[in-house]
């Protein structure tokens, strides 16, 4: 039986072939205890970390540059325009009062008054709207009504549900749409009086019956709201 010489004991601390010897300091630190608790740093073999290039820095943020209120205030703008201040409202002006006349004796005055009075009803005028004045004598409906006493009378004018017959020289504040007028006597100056009086009293028409007074003249009669005027004769 053949004898095989002994192989040699080979030491560990000996690199093989191609293999760069260790240095002392690397055999001893992984033959180092671990003291103290102290992790042993074993080299990599993946190759040298990464290395972290730095970015731009980031500019230094800039002040804000003051604005000059002096140039502000001197730049030229729009002038603000001046807000109206609302006023009183004026007054509504009423509408003229129209006048019309119709020719007529003193002693005929009354019966073209009441003829007038008719063509007022006839033509859709309400009785309450009508109020007949007299410059003469008082009118036979004025008499018919007293006669029931002051109180009765005046209860009916302020009631206003149908014609009132009165003195021109009225003197209660009375507002209807249409004033008769009647000048069956009386002077031209009393005439012209009522006449300024039944313009007051009116809203919208005065008829006067009668009288020869440039004060009362006017137009002839035509019904209010009658689709063609109608002369009455005298």
């Amino acid at each position: 039986m053949p004898v095989f010489p002994e192989e040699p004991e080979i030491n560990e601390s000996l690199p093989g072939p191609g293999v760069p010897s260790p240095r002392e300091s690397d055999a001893q630190a992984l033959h180092a205890p671990a003291t103290g608790g102290a992790t042993p740093v074993v080299p990599s073999v993946a190759g040298p970390a990464p290395v972290q290039v730095p970015g731009p820095r980031p500019a230094p943020p800039r002040a804000a540059r003051p604005r000059s209120t002096s140039a502000r205030a001197d730049r030229p703008g729009p002038s603000p325009s001046p807000i109206p201040k609302p006023g009183p409202r004026p007054a509504p002006q009423p509408a003229p009062v129209e006048v019309r006349h119709v020719p007529a004796a003193r002693a005929a005055a009354l019966d073209r008054a009441d003829e007038t009075v008719d063509l007022l009803l006839d033509a859709g005028r309400e009785p309450g709207a009508v109020l007949v004045l007299t410059v003469g004598s008082a009118h036979p409906w004025q008499r018919h009504e007293l006669s029931f006493g002051e109180e009765r009378y005046w209860a009916q004018l302020a009631e206003g549900g149908d014609v009132f017959y009165a003195d021109a020289e009225l003197t209660r504040p009375v507002r209807r749409p249409v004033v008769v007028l009647v000048v069956n006597g009386g002077s031209a100056e009393r005439a012209a009086a009522a006449y300024a009086k039944a313009l007051r009293h009116a809203e919208e028409l005065v008829v006067v019956c009668g009288g020869t007074d440039p004060a009362v003249a006017g137009t002839p009669l035509a019904a209010a709201g009658a689709p063609a005027p109608r002369v009455l004769p005298a």
